[in-house]
This record gives C-alpha cells, sequence and structure tokens, in this order.
C-alpha cells in the first residue's frame, strides 16, 4: 500500500534525503513491474476473450427460437391495427385467421394473421399504443381439452402471467367438437383469462362446433362480429367484399431443378438428406416393412403397417401418435389438370405481395403445379364458402356465378344451399369444376385459396420396448359413395395401402413424425388396467399389452390386463385374433373380453359386456385403483361407455347420478380415465 500512496506526496518533500529518494525509486520500480505484469496479464486474457467472442452469436442464433422481437413493432411499422392470432394444429384456426385479417380492409382497417409460437405474447399489453387496435384468437382445442402444439406457450403464459392486460381489446373465436368432453376448452380459457388479466372483451366468445357445421358457425359468427368492432371504433363499411390477391404469380421458366421443391414440408432436399431431429417441418422418411389386410372378409380394408425407424433417433412410448403426410391421387391431380387446361410440371412460385409477412409463400416454392396439388394442397375435402366466393368471378355463365355467390352469402338460402349442394353431397373441388362447366379459374389463384394438405394420426399400435426400430399402424381404408354417385376415398388410408413394403422409391416411403400424447401406462405395473376399444381402436393397446408382457418376462409384478374389444363379425374383421389369443394364453392378457355387434339379431357393443361384468369392473376401479383407458369413435362409443360407467360406480358405489358423474370426472383429473378419441 505505501507504495501505492508514495507517488502522490509533494515532491518537495520527497527529495529532502538521498536515502529517501533510493528507497522511493525501488519502490516505484516495484509498483511499475506490477502495474506493467498487471497490464500485461489483463491484456492477455481479455485477448482470448475478444478471439472467443465471435463463437457467441452463431451458438445463440442455434438455440434462440426464431421469433420476430415484436408484433407491436411490426404491426406500427406496416400500419397495422388488428392482429389475428391463431391456435391451430390441422390448418382450420389458421385459415379462419387469415379470413379475418382480409376483411379488415373492407372497415378502413388493416389485419394481419399471426402464430403466436413466433412471437412474444407479453406485447399484449402494449397494443393499446396502436390507434383502433384490437387482438382476436381463433383458437382450436385438440385432443382433450389441449392447446394445439403452436398455442402451448401461450398457454402457459396466460396460465402464469400477471400482466395487466387493461387496455388490450379483444375477441375470441373457439374451434371444437361436441362429441369430445372438452368441448372449446381452449377458447373458453383464452376468454376467460384475458377478461380475468382486464382486457376488454367486444364482442361475444364463439364457439365453432367441427361436429356440426364449423364453416356455418364461423360466418354467423364474423357476420355478428364486425358490425360490434364498427360500432365499438366507430367505423363503417368501405364497400362490398371484393377479391384481394395475397399472393403474385412467378413462373420459373429456366431454372435449376435442384432449387425445386418436389414434396418436402420444410427444408429443400431434406428428403435426399435426413438430418435429425424430426418433426413437423422435418418428417422421417420411413420405410414400409409390411402391409397385411387384417380382416378375413366383408366391405372393409382393415390393415397393419409396420414402418421402419431405425438410424432415425425417433423415440417414442406407447400411446403416442404416429403422424404421416399422404400424397393425393394422381389421378385426382391429373383431371383437375386437364379441365383448367394447365401443363402441370410448369415451375413457379407464389410470393407474398405483402413483403413484411412471415409467411412468404402459400407452400414450399419453387415448385411445380403438380407437386403442389399432390403433397401441399387439400383437394378432397369440400371447400370452404371464402373459396367459392372468390372463384365465383371465374364462371361466365352467370347462373353458375350467382350460384357460387349465393353458397358464400350468409343468407339462410345460400347457407342452405351450400350445405346441402357442397357438404352433405360431400363435393370436393374436382368435383365443383365438373358440375360447373363455366367455371375455369387460374390454376395459380386456385392453389392460392385450396388449403394445406395436413398430417394424418394414427395411433401407435406397437410398444418401444418390444418393437425399439419399428412403428405400427393400424388402419381402415375409407372409401364411401357420395349423393352424386362419386366414389370418394381417404387421402391417407388409400394412400397407405398403396404401400409395397421392400420395393424402391416412393411406393415404399412414408413421411412421418411422432407426436407425444398423455395416454399413457400406469407408473407402476402392479397397477390394473381395463381397455376398451372396439374396432381400429384396438391400436394403443396392442403396445400396452406388448409392454405388460414385456414387462412381466423382465420379472415385473404386472397387475391385471383386462380388455373390451368390438368388431362386427367374429369371421370377418376380428383384429388381432391370433395376437390376443396368446397374450392371453400366456396370463399377460387376464379378460379378453369380446364383443362381436353383427352376430345376433340384437347389437352387442363392449358397454354391453361392461354392464355384464360391472362387479369385476367396480372392484378392479375402487379397490384395485385400476386405470382406465378407451380409444375410438368419440361421437357414440366413448360417450356409451362413460355412460356406462356413470351407472356401475352409481349402483355398487351408492352415489346419485351426480356423484357418479363426479367421482368419474375426477378419475380423469387423476390421470385415472384416459381418452383417445375422434369422430
Amino acid at each position: 500500500l505505501s507504495a501505492m500512496g508514495e507517488p502522490s506526496m509533494d515532491p518537495t518533500i520527497a527529495a529532502d534525503s538521498p536515502a529517501q529518494q533510493d528507497s522511493l525509486f525501488s519502490m516505484t520500480d516495484v509498483f511499475l513491474i506490477s502495474l506493467i505484469t498487471g497490464l500485461f496479464t489483463y491484456w492477455f486474457f481479455f485477448r482470448k476473450k475478444k478471439e472467443e467472442v465471435p463463437e457467441l452469436p452463431k451458438m445463440q442464433t442455434v438455440a434462440a427460437p426464431v421469433r420476430d422481437s415484436s408484433f407491436i413493432e411490426k404491426m406500427k411499422k406496416t400500419g397495422r391495427n388488428i392482429v389475428v392470432f391463431y391456435g391451430s394444429q390441422t390448418g382450420t384456426a389458421e385459415e379462419f385467421a387469415n379470413r379475418l385479417a382480409k376483411d379488415a380492409h373492407r372497415y378502413g382497417l388493416r389485419g394481419m394473421a399471426a402464430d403466436p409460437e413466433e412471437y412474444d405474447l407479453s406485447d399484449l399489453s402494449r397494443l393499446s399504443e396502436i390507434d383502433k387496435s384490437l387482438a382476436v384468437f381463433c383458437m382450436a382445442t385438440y385432443g382433450e381439452g389441449d392447446p394445439t402444439d403452436n398455442a402451448q406457450d401461450f398457454y402457459d403464459w396466460l396460465q402464469e402471467a400477471d400482466a395487466d392486460l387493461s387496455g388490450l381489446r379483444f375477441a375470441v373465436f373457439g374451434l371444437g367438437n361436441k362429441t369430445y368432453e372438452h368441448f372449446n376448452a381452449m377458447g373458453k380459457y383464452v376468454d376467460k383469462r384475458l377478461e380475468e388479466l382486464g382486457a376488454q372483451r367486444i364482442f361475444e366468445l364463439g364457439l365453432g362446433d367441427d361436429d356440426g357445421n364449423l364453416e356455418e358457425d364461423f360466418i354467423t359468427w364474423r357476420e355478428q362480429f364486425w358490425p360490434a368492432v364498427c360500432e365499438h371504433f366507430g367505423v363503417e363499411a368501405t364497400g362490398e367484399e371484393s377479391s384481394i390477391r395475397q399472393y403474385e404469380l412467378v413462373v420459373h421458366t429456366d431454372v435449376n431443378m435442384n432449387k425445386v421443391y418436389t414434396g418436402e414440408m420444410g427444408r429443400l432436399k431434406s428428403y435426399e438428406n435426413q438430418k435429425p431431429p424430426f418433426d413437423a417441418k422435418n418428417p422421417f422418411l420411413a420405410q414400409v416393412t409390411e402391409n397385411r389386410k387384417l380382416n378375413e372378409g366383408g366391405e372393409r380394408h382393415l390393415m397393419h403397417l409396420e414402418l421402419d425407424i431405425s438410424n432415425s433417433k425417433i423415440r417414442y412410448e406407447s400411446g403416442d401418435h404416429v403422424a404421416v403426410y399422404p400424397a393425393n391421387d394422381s389421378s385426382l391431380v391429373n383431371q383437375i389438370g386437364e379441365i383448367l387446361g394447365t401443363d402441370l410440371d410448369t415451375v413457379m412460385s407464389l410470393n407474398n405481395l405483402d413483403e413484411e409477412s412471415n409467411k412468404k409463400h402459400p407452400f414450399p416454392c419453387p415448385t411445380s403445379y403438380r407437386t403442389a396439388l399432390t403433397y401441399y394442397l387439400d383437394i378432397t375435402n369440400p371447400p370452404r364458402t371464402n373459396v367459392l366466393y372468390e372463384l365465383a368471378q371465374y364462371a361466365s355463365d352467370s347462373g353458375e356465378q350467382e350460384r357460387l355467390r349465393k353458397m358464400a352469402s350468409s343468407a339462410a338460402e345460400g347457407k342452405a344451399l351450400y350445405l346441402s349442394w357442397v357438404v352433405e353431397a360431400r363435393r370436393n373441388i374436382l368435383a365443383i369444376l365438373q358440375d360447373m362447366p363455366s367455371l375455369r379459374p387460374p390454376i395459380d389463384h386456385l392453389c392460392e385459396l385450396l388449403p394445406r394438405l395436413q398430417a394424418r394420426y394414427y395411433s401407435i399400435a406397437s410398444s418401444s420396448k418390444v418393437h425399439p426400430n419399428s412403428i405400427h399402424i393400424c388402419a381402415v381404408t375409407v372409401e364411401y359413395e357420395t349423393k352424386t354417385g362419386r366414389l370418394n376415398k381417404g387421402v391417407a388410408t388409400s394412400w397407405l395401402r398403396s404401400k409395397v413394403p421392400g420395393q424402391q422409391g416412393s411406393s415404399s416411403l412414408v413421411p412421418m413424425y411422432v407426436r407425444k400424447s398423455q395416454f399413457r401406462l400406469p407408473f407402476k405395473p402392479s397397477t390394473p388396467v381395463i381397455m376398451i376399444g372396439p374396432g381400429t381402436g384396438i391400436a394403443p393397446f396392442m403396445g400396452f399389452i406388448q409392454e405388460r408382457a414385456w414387462l412381466k418376462q423382465q420379472g415385473k409384478e404386472v397387475g391385471e390386463t383386462v380388455l373390451y374389444y368390438g368388431c362386427r363379425h367374429e369371421r370377418e374383421d376380428y383384429l388381432y385374433r391370433e395376437e390376443l389369443a396368446r397374450f392371453q394364453k400366456e396370463g399377460v392378457l387376464t379378460q379378453l373380453n369380446v364383443a362381436f355387434s353383427r352376430d345376433q339379431a340384437e347389437k352387442v357393443y363392449v358397454q354391453h359386456l361392461l354392464k355384464k361384468n360391472k362387479e369385476n369392473v367396480w372392484k378392479l376401479v375402487n379397490e384395485g385403483m385400476a386405470h382406465i383407458y378407451v380409444c375410438g369413435d368419440a361421437r357414440n362409443m366413448a360417450r356409451d361407455v362413460q355412460n356406462t360407467f356413470y351407472e356401475i360406480v352409481s349402483e355398487f358405489g351408492n352415489m346419485s347420478q351426480p356423484q357418479a358423474v363426479d367421482y368419474v370426472k375426477k378419475l380423469m383429473t387423476k390421470g385415472r380415465y384416459s381418452l383417445d378419441v375422434w369422430s
């Protein structure tokens, strides 16, 4: 410390004595050497750090999610005042959000559709910085009351948030299905939670029901929503709905074919150069190693497929879902090309006219019309009313044009016509073009309007403990005659049926990924399980039974494993008969109860067998703490099974009907009554 302090002394005093001077120099030397050493050390380490700095941004860009800094800044920059967020699993909510954003211009407002996954939703508290601002939420409910994948972060934020949203004006339209227990749970939650956080609802919650007519529910809500917006902001409609193109066509005459998409979902050439991890935007091309018919008779085709996932690093658990990306039937694609007089192999891009939009193209571009219609666009479902409205301008016959406009209108007569002529007749875009000879839209506008072809989900019919490198699918081919006499085929099941094991090329390949599920075996193998799955609802239970057999082989104590299965005829469509008989013989399957619904005069279903064994069922549930699993049809079977459990609980638990309902609901909350159902 003395060496540090001394240079600050008065120089006249410091020079008085030679001895003192000598001493001072030696101290100064020490000080200077220390200083130089210190500076050198600091410089050395500082220099090392400088060298490492360029590495950091690289690491951050890899790890950080792709997110715009703020949707508020984007809205300010592009002059938008309405943002429509969508929670979408199959693309419908996204489609509705785009329609609402497009509507805004009719009222002198400007809208943008936004994926909540791409933005920081805590910025909602700042939306009031924008004049006449409004946030709309089109929220689909997935599975058993869950948020969609892209809305999971938003849902988590809403649950934890204590933000003050008092300046926010909002409206919510929910997309659900009444056959499910938790109808529109996500839409209801978002609507309620935003209000709790202080936001102002400017129009009532809309509840769309896909079991009824989702399109009509949306139109009805929308035609009342906009007048409420006008009244709130004091604005008026600027005119009739008009057709405004969102994308512009660019035809590529001289293009490097290595830069053209041929069906990939995300990265160009991802099917040629596969890199994990595999997900919705980067599916794995799995080889089909087995494709066999399961039923011995009848008109239907029930099939068992095995997908090879070796070297993919894909992990799955029993109860998970496998998603597959199908392709449309080439004959349908060719017929659309012929009707519209188009060279389907033309390479083109559809580029968003809004340069600020995150969505640069409606599907991967550049690509050919053939690829777009085969892999990217839904050409088999009846088109929604907005598609008919936009197409009407291309009908040269005034009668056909008027008919299309009427079906797209909100008038009762128009809605009834759309329901009968399009929905109930199951007319897809090809059927509409065939039945309206004067309707010949440009193929690029048609491609802009059609919704994206979605992945199809199947309950995995295997256990990863037994089949770590293989995923099994159990499915029934969908095929039916429409009211117009046309034969409609399910896109995915017809495409899966055509897969030939072991063949080279695409004829044996399936783009797929795994979606995690809450449908899980109990943590303790000793816990009894009651599985109810008629028809292809048996799929996840094949995985469950395989896993229980494996656990038993490992020397674990495995609880009672009870299956209630049902099919039409014992000799026709009894799926996995031999495998189930073997599991029962080995003692893994402790009870095998099978209902053959049509082998006798009076129909017998799984719920009848549950009633027959009601005492045993109650004992397993009440004393054995059994877990109950239901898989299959949501509309009838799952509801009937649940009502049967209410009856059993009421009878043996000495409870009233409301108490029994409450008991079963509590089982669901505790994860002891699980559903994997579809409608």
